[in-house]
């Protein structure tokens, strides 16, 4: 055996027993990493400051994104997601109980009030009888579009459904207006071909409307039951690693970019 050889060896012996005692360079402890469901678009953006909050603290979000409701519950109650975040209580709820998820809420995130739309009248007041409206398909954001329906005056719904009427609980509709159910994610595509439309913040600054400035009327911002959170599966609820994912996102970084970009469209919601 050579001395080259030998001293070579012994030097990657020693190396990998220094390594072994200091652990990663500089002392510094591996990232943890989880996969982290989002809808794509602007919650996506906020996502992107949170994760530069949370790589300071030692956790990589890999951010996993969708474009509608239907997949990241399945996704996290299968294990191919570590965590998400999109929906509110009503949503979760909904799908709870058509599918019996073990998921729970461990953080409030934001709040992005539902608004209406219409390309064809310049007001609430002013859509005609037998105006035919879109509203979402899914239980709890069609409930939460009919609610808002009813607090401006256009219809009434059984008091005794709480937040997911649907469109066979309306009691009073003075127009006669017809809905149209329709995926959440399609109804800007259909704006045009309604005489308006329920539209969910994210679908309507995705297709350009504005709801300072385009919506009818819109979801008060106080007291609002439509707050999104992060989600996990219930036996994970407790670990570590998800608290430091709450503290990333709920950071003043965090609520600094989307007080300073979105203009109250979309709000804090810790």
């Amino acid at each position: 055996m050579s001395t080259y050889k030998l001293t070579r060896r012994r030097f990657a012996g020693a190396a990998l027993a220094l390594a072994f005692l200091l652990g990663p360079v500089g002392g510094a402890l591996a990232a943890e990493t989880i996969k982290l469901g989002v809808i794509g678009g602007d919650e996506e953006r906020i996502w992107e400051v949170a994760k530069k909050v949370a790589a300071k603290g030692g956790l990589d979000i890999e951010l996993i994104s969708f474009s509608d409701y239907a997949i990241p519950n399945e996704a996290l109650e299968k294990g191919d997601l570590d965590a998400n975040a999109f929906q509110h209580k009503p949503y979760l709820d909904s799908q709870i109980a058509a599918r019996g998820y073990k998921i729970v809420a461990i953080g409030y995130t934001l709040v992005a009030p539902i608004a209406f739309y219409s390309k064809k009248v310049k007001a609430f007041a002013d859509l005609p009888q037998g105006a035919t409206i879109g509203i979402p398909n899914d239980p709890s954001n069609g409930g939460r579009g009919l609610k808002l329906l009813e607090a401006n005056g256009l219809i009434k719904v059984k008091a005794d459904k709480g937040l997911l009427p649907t469109v066979l609980d309306v009691t009073d509709n003075p127009k006669n207006v017809q809905f149209k159910e329709i995926d959440a994610a399609q109804i800007p595509n259909l704006l045009p071909d309604l005489d308006g439309a329920v539209i969910n913040t994210n679908y309507a600054l995705g297709a350009g409307l504005s709801p300072r400035t385009d919506a009818l009327v819109q979801e008060s911002r106080t007291g609002n039951p439509y707050g999104n959170f992060i989600a996990v599966r219930e036996a994970d609820k407790d670990k570590p690693v998800f608290k430091k994912l709450v503290a990333a996102y709920q950071n003043q970084d965090v609520a600094d970019f989307i007080n300073a970009n979105f203009k109250g469209a979309i709000q804090p919601a810790w």
